[in-house]
């Protein structure tokens, strides 16, 4: 079986083409999510093609759940890297994120043409069933991120701060502060260092690349507030929440609401609708952005382009400068502090969103609320897959507008 000593020492091994495909075909029907992705992942990669060892996926896997950003995503681009170099990774990426990405920003296109009152019933539909979709995710992150007093005391704070000041600043001040109370408070037992995962990049290019993820998120908002250009806006406004999403890809709702609702660029039936049209494709749930670049005034192929690339642009420039440092960084036990208190308060975020705006948009009566409840069920106990949730969550509102 193969080490992660000799796989980083392996020369590219596949073309990017090749890597294209097979990651456009995963991306065309893993549905489920993140977790599901990585498994979907494991299978592709370590069961059926032997690319990698089960320990070699187990770091690569370590590291993306580490960083900020959509791990699957992460996972796919440190994969497309070691078997093909940087283009590899390009084309990883590509493949895993253009089918979900192309049917968002067609729907987003779309939504402006069709007549009004079946828009507004679908929209309230897909809305309707976004309640029951971030309900889950909250249960779901809670019950790992929140295991004890200290950490739910962290999420509680996180979303009353989030609900009273509600803002996109605020978001990232909960961030930095609890990462900052994560350093002081928790004490976690020292993790073993693991072997390297397969960096493919010198230690002196890893650095520059994590010196321009910083230095972007200190200069794109300067540029953003003295250059009064929309695309640098975009630019600014999608790569900074893409900076600093922790805790997977639900916790993008709160961040973008915040930033696109707040400045006008998407109304608020608009934002929630798209989000839950995001649950029923396949691939990362970052492509959301897709959706907002072609849904906003005047929006446009280009601009959902924009924002996806903006979005996703931290990951590489983070995955490909941090992979050389990983096994250093991994047993740090003030990191593993502060990243617990940070997923903890994320969890808090991802609350305070599914009050406002998930709940306070969606659920106006009674009827509103049974839709939930059933939506709910269908998810969690009757396992049915979420495409087929928000399908019928549509359904039901293009069929009976204003339910």
């Amino acid at each position: 079986m193969t080490d992660s000593a000799t796989l980083s020492s392996q020369a590219p091994s596949d073309s990017p083409w090749r890597i294209f495909l097979i990651f456009l075909r995963l991306g065309l029907t893993s549905f489920g999510g993140p977790v599901a992705h990585l498994g979907y992942f494991r299978d592709a990669f370590v069961s059926r093609r032997g690319w990698l060892d089960e320990r070699s996926y187990a770091d690569l896997v370590a590291l993306c759940q580490f960083l900020p950003g959509p791990a699957s995503s992460q996972v796919g681009i440190a994969i497309g890297l070691l078997r093909a170099g940087t283009p590899g990774a390009f084309a990883a990426w590509a493949g895993f994120t253009l089918p979900s990405a192309v049917a968002l920003t067609l729907f987003a296109l779309g939504l402006a043409s069709w007549e009004s009152a079946t828009a507004s019933g679908l929209l309230h539909g897909l809305k309707i069933v976004a309640v029951a979709v971030v309900a889950q995710a909250v249960w779901g992150m809670a019950r790992t991120f929140c295991s004890d007093g200290l950490r739910i005391g962290f999420a509680v704070m996180a979303a009353s701060a989030a609900l009273l000041a509600p803002a996109a600043w605020t978001q990232l001040g909960i961030i930095l502060a609890a990462g900052l109370l994560g350093l002081a408070l928790f004490r976690l037992d020292r993790v073993a260092e693991r072997a390297p995962v397969a960096p493919r990049i010198s230690r002196s290019t890893g650095g520059l690349l994590l010196a321009f993820f910083f230095a972007s998120l200190l200069i794109l908002p300067l540029l953003a507030a003295t250059w009064s250009a929309p695309l640098v806006a975009l630019v600014d406004t999608f790569y900074r929440v893409g900076a600093l999403v922790f805790g997977g890809g639900h916790v993008v709702l709160p961040l973008l609401e915040a930033e696109v609702v707040t400045n006008g660029w998407v109304n608020q039936d608009t934002f929630m609708a798209g989000y839950g049209a995001a649950q029923a494709v396949p691939g990362p749930l970052f492509t959301f952005a897709a959706f907002l670049g072609g849904a906003m005034h005047g929006g446009s192929p280009f601009s959902a382009a924009v924002c996806l690339v903006a979005v996703f642009a931290p990951s590489f420039l983070l995955v490909l400068g941090v992979m050389p440092f990983w096994a250093r960084l991994s047993a740090n036990q003030h990191l593993q502090g502060a990243l617990a208190g940070i997923n903890a308060a994320v969890v808090g975020l991802l609350l305070a969103a599914l009050y406002d705006p998930v709940w306070t948009s969606a659920v106006h009566d009674s009827g509103d609320f049974a839709l939930v409840l059933l939506a709910l069920a269908a998810l969690t106990a009757w396992k049915l897959p979420p495409w087929l949730v928000v399908l019928g969550g549509g359904l039901v509102g293009w069929w009976l507008p204003g339910f």
